[in-house]
């Protein structure tokens, strides 16, 4: 047998080999998925929203409502420190974006108008009444602001924790290179999510100080292929969503709360949450330089000060939206970890 030959004869062999891994990882991805699903299943029925359903989960009682938006790719599952904490004072709801969790996927792109509208579906249907304190944290500050755009009436405060900013390509120096070069990995996120390749890196992560039930969804929502694509598709939809969200400009006097964790902090990240700040005539900023972007939700220390944040607004809410400097503790400057 010649060089060319044995070549021809190795490439045939590893390709088979290839395909055979790649048909068995795909069983097993589909078999354990159908598993994670009757393992976890939803805490409450879903809700359809025009095509799609979707899962909300409400605790606590009290007005206003606590809306939480969670980052990009994330589920309902890593509000598991904050959403117990808050849900003392009043009730807080936290959902997922299709494709996400218990979510089924939706057709059509994933824009912060799109998203917005869903949202509002789902609180409708779940008869879930206003006023809405809105939270996000991450890129789910761009669903935030447009939500309030298009619902005014219904929003009655606002906290962002750690939030991307909208002029996140033109006021960060490091931010347009990072994106394209992330948005060309995560086209290949849900062939490696149908062949096993997401539950293996996954398969032990750890998600911080979160309740190991929180834990488990959360690993059982990154493995998943559904929550691969729909992560893909909405960070395609970026762009188009923080377009939208610079749309809105003014929050009015509405309290708004906004904190930012500087630890690992990319350049101009500090200049553009104070802009945040700006947003609102009645706003406070809480600067934590200790603590990571995910430290905010996951961490104890981090979810607590999110915590104190969201009852703040709470607060001034109920105080028909008195000035967030006159709420107990609003205007203090923390480093967790150190002294208040």
């Amino acid at each position: 047998m010649n060089k060319l030959s044995r070549f021809r004869s190795l490439m045939h062999r590893s390709t088979l080999v290839f395909v055979t891994l790649c048909a068995a990882g795909g069983a097993y991805e589909t078999m354990r998925e159908s598993m994670d699903r009757k393992a976890h299943p939803a805490s409450a029925p879903l809700i359809d929203v025009g095509g799609h359903a979707m899962y909300l989960s409400c605790t606590g009682s009290g007005s206003p409502t606590v809306v939480l938006e969670s980052g990009l790719g994330e589920s309902s599952a890593y509000w598991g420190l904050i959403a117990p904490q808050v849900a003392r004072s009043t009730r807080v709801c936290a959902y997922d974006r299709a494709g996400r969790g218990w979510s089924e996927s939706a057709a059509g792109p994933r824009d912060a108008s799109t998203i917005a509208m869903d949202l509002h579906t789902l609180l409708d249907r779940a008869h879930v009444a206003g006023p809405y304190v809105l939270v996000g944290h991450s890129s789910g500050a761009q669903y935030v602001r447009v939500f309030a755009g298009q619902y005014p009436d219904l929003v009655a405060g606002v906290v962002l924790l750690d939030a991307q900013p909208a002029e996140a390509f033109t006021r960060l120096p490091n931010y347009p290179s990072f994106y394209w070069m992330y948005r060309r990995v995560s086209m290949l996120f849900p062939a490696l999510a149908r062949v096993g390749i997401a539950r293996l890196i996954y398969h032990a992560a750890s998600f911080g100080d979160l309740p190991e039930a929180a834990q488990e969804i959360e690993r059982f929502n990154f493995s998943s292929t559904r929550q691969a694509q729909s992560q893909k598709d909405e960070f395609a939809e970026l762009p188009t969503a923080l377009a939208q969200a610079h749309a809105v400009q003014s929050l009015g006097a509405r309290p708004l709360y906004v904190v930012t964790a500087m630890r690992d902090a990319q350049p101009g990240w500090m200049a553009a949450q104070d802009d945040l700040a700006a947003l609102s005539t009645n706003s406070a900023h809480l600067v934590l330089p200790d603590i990571t972007h995910m430290a905010l939700i996951e961490e104890k220390g981090g979810a607590e000060a999110s915590s104190r944040a969201i009852r703040d607004v709470v607060d001034s809410v109920r105080h028909g939206g008195a000035s967030l400097r006159n709420v107990e503790g609003a205007s203090r400057v923390c480093k967790i970890g150190g002294a208040a």
